[in-house]
């Protein structure tokens, strides 16, 4: 199709005749107002959101060594103050402020478990409301010089105090041997060894000595008291020796028959002690039907 000069002029004269449109960019409006509203409110969020955040740093004391009572050292944590641990607490040391003293509290019981490499238990210390228990290898307590006061493994006990003292009114029992340079009683108290229901020994290389400097010493035993030297003798040393309840012999028909007040000691083969009534003569023989 072709257009003549004239349909084309026209044309351009009805275009030019026409004003151009203008297109307004924008929110007017009731959306205007809601976006100015949902601006201030997301302001009035932000400003209270700043006022919380400074009011925790404050309250709980954010610093940048830490936090509360909890500081950041080089040397590790400091912690100041009580606190409570929920979960297991892992450290390689533990120790308080210089001058204070540390104290564990619990509801129920402290446990200090050590393991090895293995993750195995080889020492443990627990302290409930039962008792303390420890469980190890070996137990060790020495003082403030480094002398060992205490000392148990599975093989002995041994104490390296200068004096053991047992106050008790039961005093103390040994169910096995006891090993003991001295053994002594307190001023003024008696010192007793007993053997209720079994034998009591006691043992020495070079000699046992008994002494009693301001008393009596007293050996009781329900059956026999045997006192017996292998390569030495037993001497019987004081100014008096008195021998109670020996058998006295009865004297023949031939031997004297008047009563005597006075008697000798006779000893038999078997070294059995008896008496028998003094005469001009030993009457020993006389009497030694206890011999038999």
């Amino acid at each position: 199709m072709y257009m003549t000069q004239e349909q084309c002029t026209h044309r351009n004269n009805v275009q030019s005749s026409e004003k151009p449109h203008v297109y307004k960019v924008g929110i007017y409006g009731w959306r205007k107002r809601c976006l100015y509203f949902f601006v201030l409110l997301l302001m009035i969020l932000i400003l209270v959101n700043l006022a919380l955040t400074i009011w925790i740093l404050k309250v709980m004391n954010f610093t940048i060594d830490g936090m509360g009572n909890l500081r950041i050292t080089e040397k590790g944590l400091k912690l100041e103050g009580d606190s409570e641990f929920l979960q297991p607490l892992y450290a390689k040391e533990i120790q308080s402020r210089p001058g204070s003293p540390l104290l564990l509290q619990s509801s129920k019981n402290v446990s200090i478990n050590i393991l090895n490499g293995k993750n195995q238990l080889v020492t443990q210390l627990i302290a409930g409301s039962s008792g303390v228990h420890a469980r190890g290898k070996m137990l060790e307590v020495k003082s403030s010089t480094g002398k060992l006061l205490f000392s148990a493994d599975d093989q002995e006990v041994v104490v390296g105090a200068e004096r053991l003292r047992v106050t008790g009114a039961e005093g103390a029992v040994f169910s096995n041997s006891v090993e003991t340079p001295h053994v002594r009683a307190e001023p003024f108290k008696e010192l007793r060894l007993e053997s209720p229901t079994r034998s009591l020994y006691m043992e020495a290389p070079k000699g046992i000595q008994i002494l009693a400097e301001a008393g009596d010493i007293q050996a009781t035993c329900r059956s026999d008291l045997r006192l017996e030297s292998k390569d030495g003798e037993i001497n019987l040393d004081a100014r008096r020796i008195r021998l109670l309840r020996l058998p006295e012999g009865k004297a023949s028909p031939s031997g004297t028959t008047s009563r005597q007040t006075v008697y000798e000691v006779c000893v038999c083969p078997n070294g059995k002690l008896f008496l028998s009534q003094a005469g001009k003569g030993s009457t020993c023989q006389i009497s030694n039907n206890v011999c038999l």
